[in-house]
């Protein structure tokens, strides 16, 4: 089997440094390793906040340092937990105006990731009756307004059906289901299914997902799981992404090669394995090769 390139890739999930929990690279190292392998671009997340910010000062390092022989770019994010106030329009129109190319809904602060790991509280994004609340709609208007991706977190699988039905039919385009394969989000393959069939979403299937507590964390490999679901769904609605940068994982570029490699060694095309790491992230984030 010929052996993967990173050449051109886009990672739309990887986290770094600063941040709560030890993480294997800073921002800056991590684009020096998407700079050495010859990304297109990262985007980075953070449980905690929002990453625009950050991102702008790697561009800007980027810029100074390498004057302009490379083409990569780092892209910022906001994750809707309590750090931003929650589901929190005036923070996400911030972000956004700042140049966030991502909303995330609530991952550890869902009510969903809370109940999961047996504590109470968190954050809803249905009411009691099981409608789609008001500042989700929100926050779905300005997903739409400012052409960013609307990523579903850490919510439950009848959240996610919700949501998805609600911003389909507020004529957001950009949704992808946040690594549906992550047993806190819990969505089985035929979810999975019925979510692309139904609303043509775009599922990001990650490298690995994490057992246990952030104090004793291990990880399992998706990739078999990923396999499978490319098989099902097809591959023109699934995202190759990593949610990398645990100092327990494989650093970014390691677990991203060893995914596409998996892939590749499996059946899937050139073609294919292109279009999952290139045209659909290049399509959400508004650049060109």
């Amino acid at each position: 089997m010929s052996k993967v390139s990173l050449a051109g890739i886009c990672d739309m999930h990887v986290h770094t440094s600063p941040d709560i929990r030890p993480r294997a690279y800073t921002d800056f190292e991590l684009m020096e390793a998407g700079i050495r392998v010859g990304a297109r671009a990262i985007v980075l997340k953070s449980h905690h906040g929002t990453t625009m910010n950050r991102a702008f000062l790697c561009n800007e390092h980027n810029r100074i340092l390498h004057q302009g022989d490379n083409h990569f770019t780092m892209f910022g994010s906001i994750t809707l937990n309590d750090a931003v106030g929650g589901l929190n329009p005036v923070a996400t129109e911030t972000a956004l105006k700042m140049g966030a190319k991502v909303i995330w809904l609530p991952t550890t602060g869902a009510a969903n990731h809370h109940r999961a790991y047996g504590k109470e509280g968190g954050i809803e994004c249905l009411d009691g009756d099981g409608n789609v609340t008001p500042v989700v709609e929100k926050i779905i208007s300005l997903a739409k307004e400012y052409d960013v991706v609307l990523g579903t977190g850490h919510i439950s699988a009848q959240e996610i059906f919700k949501v998805v039905e609600r911003a389909r039919n507020m004529g957001l385009r950009k949704i992808v289901v946040t690594h549906p394969e992550f047993w806190v989000v819990g969505l089985t393959h035929e979810d999975q299914v019925r979510l692309v069939q139904d609303y043509d979403v775009i599922l990001e299937r990650c490298y690995a997902q994490p057992l246990g507590t952030w104090e004793k964390k291990s990880y399992k490999s998706n990739l078999e799981d990923n396999l499978k679901i490319i098989q099902e769904v097809g591959y023109r609605n699934v995202m190759v992404d990593t949610d990398g940068g645990q100092v327990e994982n494989p650093n970014w570029e390691i677990a991203m090669a060893e995914y596409m490699q998996y892939l590749v060694d499996h059946g899937v095309s050139q073609e294919e394995l292109d279009y999952m790491t290139k045209q659909i992230p290049y399509h959400l984030l508004g650049i060109s090769a």
